[in-house]
């Protein structure tokens, strides 16, 4: 039996965003992913915009995802630990994944330790210079009042407004993020003013839709999961070192 002994991390799968037959094709490929790793998974960080919304009314949760979300419960139930951390698109989880499968829901950061390498990980929305306009709207929508006011719509209607939103979004556009990060990167330029008080091995991150992987100074480095419309990239955590890799991307290793 193999040794469940490897961390994951992948972020961006933007779950209903494009076709239906766009979606369902994403869905299919990271059930085939999750089940790759499942022989050897102890923990799978899910780092953000799995959906591309979601929001969890008192006794509604939008539909879809059935395919995906059986697999996770196939590897909860196999003592595989599960993070969701919100995303900007996600942030409207409560504890129905907490309560289904056992998951812990990260709002914000999280630090870890694993086999005495530290971690920072974090959506990556709001952080570093600038944005101040999403930074506001981010308050707004985490708040309990504009939870509870959206709470107050139907779903057909919320949903509905919801993936409107959505449809409007670059990915959703089929737009790849291109060119490469100079230096300022906002998430650079926040891991480096972090790393001014904090020690981390890694500082990792979604939200760019870029897989990175920089080396901050000679101990640290910023890695960014990158997403799964069109890079199906993720980051394993060996034991020893984190690396990126791709999921049935050919000739990329």
């Amino acid at each position: 039996m193999a040794i469940r002994n490897k961390l994951y991390f992948a972020s961006d799968f933007h779950l209903g965003t494009g076709t239906y037959a766009d979606y369902r094709e994403r869905e299919a490929r990271l059930v085939r992913w999750l089940d790759s790793i499942k022989n050897d998974a102890a923990e799978v960080f899910l780092m953000g915009d799995v959906f591309d919304f979601w929001f969890e009314y008192k006794t509604v949760v939008p539909k879809g995802y059935i395919r995906f979300l059986g697999k996770l419960a196939e590897l909860a139930d196999a003592g595989i630990k599960l993070y969701f951390f919100k995303g900007n698109h996600d942030m409207w989880m409560f504890d129905y994944f907490e309560k289904e499968l056992g998951a812990t829901i990260i709002s914000d950061e999280l630090e870890i330790e694993r086999n005495e390498k530290k971690f920072y990980l974090h959506h990556g929305d709001g952080l570093g210079p600038g944005d101040a306009f999403y930074k506001i709207l981010k308050k707004i929508f985490r708040s309990r009042l504009c939870q509870w006011l959206f709470a107050r719509i139907h779903p057909n209607l919320g949903v509905g407004i919801a993936n409107y939103w959505s449809s409007k979004s670059r990915i959703a556009n089929a737009k790849k993020e291109d060119g490469e990060p100079g230096e300022q990167e906002w998430l650079v330029t926040y891991c480096n003013e972090l790393l001014k008080t904090h020690f981390y091995d890694y500082l990792v991150f979604g939200h760019r839709h870029l897989p990175l992987d920089i080396q901050l100074n000679p101990e640290s480095r910023y890695i960014n999961l990158g997403e799964w419309v069109f890079e199906n990239s993720y980051a394993v955590f060996d034991g020893e070192t984190l690396s990126l890799h791709y999921f049935e991307s050919p000739g990329v290793l």
